[in-house]
């Protein structure tokens, strides 16, 4: 069995040096795609301002990417139950391929954000095939080891991406963001052809057009509501009221269309499954706890600790530390034991734990607090993310593990992108509220200091930063955070003119 001609058993199951080369493939392929997602974070207000973007370009440049791979998510699991999930994962590293191609070389900001929706795509089926193919090669009882590896290649990706990005855009310039993903997803490519051999079952291929179509829309009009609302427009404005009410009916129709057809996106008889449910509902947190906070930590570090965009990823590795610890040892512990509700319920306590209390941090919060903090939501997150699709996977049946799977992780994308539109609309009434607090006590304690942090106002966004975390100490006001949008028109007061 340790040939890589061995023949694939009937169940698909893999063993040996045929396991290790098709993961091999199979884990290139999802650290490619986690980079991707990353990379260009730190490189972003570099790029748009080389291609003439506005703000607006920032917004949907970033929201382009985890639209389309939310949206692609449940498309691509259904397809995987329907046909060959090899050519399905080669389609995605192909649309990935181009998209990444294709972005780098972007010229204008319309051009980039189609691009990114073509990479997002790819995104999506690589996270939902990944996990879904993994499933069929590898035995039940193993399955915990090695989702717990690819939990830790998922946190190595995310603190990995913004430093790879930093540094290609400070030496041979933002292009590469997108570039040096290319040759990892060819190798990808070719590695799965010659090494991932698994058993197709012959049905009829019947795609839900309308029920794509309709959750698609549907849930698109939502969350471009929660990305723009509060900044694009009011809440309470006519724009709030159109896209909510087409997104609610939208969602209403896919839910009839599901009911009715043969062969459902997602099954809505997959929700009678108690797990099934309950880890759905707990990969919206986990979506939230993971990349929401991923986002805001990188810039709490550079704006409210006035770190660099390198030094603020590095401060970040506590709570990649504990997700890849936590990960890989609990995905161990489940493999050899068969036992996995109590790393749930420990994992869970973590992330409540965790949350709490990185909810305290202020800008001169002690950093051993903030390293024990991120240790702790790192080791939630780690213990619950990619086993909540290992519990799914070994409940429901095998015709019905595709659409499961990618449910599971099209919940967890939402419940991050929600997540960071919501703590981002937060985060800036907090910051307006903090601003007036701190410029009328500045007023009363250094009036000249106040009068240098007018004149300095936005010329320069990273001297009047500096300036105002200086103002912030003066004045004992609570920690300057992330969406301070360097306009004048952003803040409570205006130099004469």
């Amino acid at each position: 069995m340790t040939s890589s001609k061995n023949s694939v058993p009937g169940d698909g199951i893999l063993t040996g040096r045929a396991l290790n080369l098709a993961l091999t493939g199979l884990f290139m392929s999802m650290f490619v795609s986690m980079v991707a997602m990353n990379v260009v974070g730190t490189s972003m207000p570099v790029i748009i301002a080389d291609i003439g973007g506005s703000q607006a370009s920032y917004t949907w440049v970033v929201m382009a990417t985890s639209l389309a791979s939310a949206i692609g998510t449940p498309i691509w699991g259904k397809l995987a139950d329907l046909t060959s999930k090899k050519v399905l994962i080669q389609t995605a590293l192909v649309i990935f391929t181009l998209g990444s191609i294709f972005s780098g070389m972007a010229h204008d900001p319309t051009w980039l954000i189609s691009f990114r929706v073509l990479q997002g795509l790819g995104v999506g089926g690589l996270g939902a095939l990944v996990q879904i193919v993994l499933a069929e090669i590898v035995s039940p009882r193993e399955r915990g080891k090695y989702m717990g590896i690819m939990g830790a290649i998922m946190a190595v990706a995310t603190v990995g991406g913004p430093l790879l990005g930093g540094l290609l855009t400070d030496t041979v310039g933002w292009r590469w963001n997108f570039y040096v993903a290319v040759p990892i997803a060819i190798v990808s490519i070719i590695m799965l052809q010659k090494t991932l051999h698994l058993n197709t079952a012959k049905r009829k291929i019947k795609i839900d057009y309308a029920g794509a179509v309709l959750i698609s829309a549907g849930f698109s009009s939502l969350l471009i509501w929660i990305t723009l609302g509060g900044s694009e427009f009011d809440w309470m404005s006519w724009q709030t009221f159109v896209m909510v009410g087409a997104g609610v009916l939208m969602l209403v129709a896919a839910v009839i269309v599901e009911m009715k057809v043969e062969e459902p996106l997602i099954p809505l008889t997959l929700f009678k499954n108690r797990t099934f449910t309950l880890a759905s509902i707990a990969s919206i947190s986990v979506g939230v706890a993971m990349f929401a906070t991923v986002v805001y930590l990188g810039q709490y570090m550079q704006l409210a600790r006035g770190r660099s965009v390198i030094e603020s990823s590095l401060l970040t590795l506590p709570m990649m530390g504990g997700l890849l610890g936590s990960s890989t040892l609990v995905g161990q512990i489940i493999s050899r034991t068969g036992k996995w509700k109590r790393y749930m319920v420990i994992g869970g306590v973590c992330l409540v734990i965790g949350t709490v209390m990185m909810g305290q941090l202020r800008y001169d919060t002690d950093m051993w607090y903030v390293g024990v903090s991120m240790f702790i939501l790192g080791c939630g997150v780690g213990m619950t993310m990619q086993n909540l699709v290992l519990i799914v996977q070994n409940t429901v049946a095998p015709t019905q593990m595709g659409a499961a799977s990618s449910a599971v992780t099209f919940f967890r994308t939402i419940g991050g992108s929600v997540g960071m539109s919501i703590m981002g609309t937060v985060l800036a009434h907090k910051v307006m509220t903090f601003l007036n607090e701190g410029i009328a006590k500045l007023a009363q304690t250094h009036p000249m200091r106040l009068m240098a942090l007018k004149r300095c106002r936005a010329v320069h966004c990273r001297r009047f930063l500096k300036l105002l975390s200086h103002c912030a100490r003066w004045s004992k006001m609570p920690t300057v955070t992330p969406s301070v949008t360097c306009s004048s028109r952003s803040l409570p007061w205006r130099s004469s003119r």
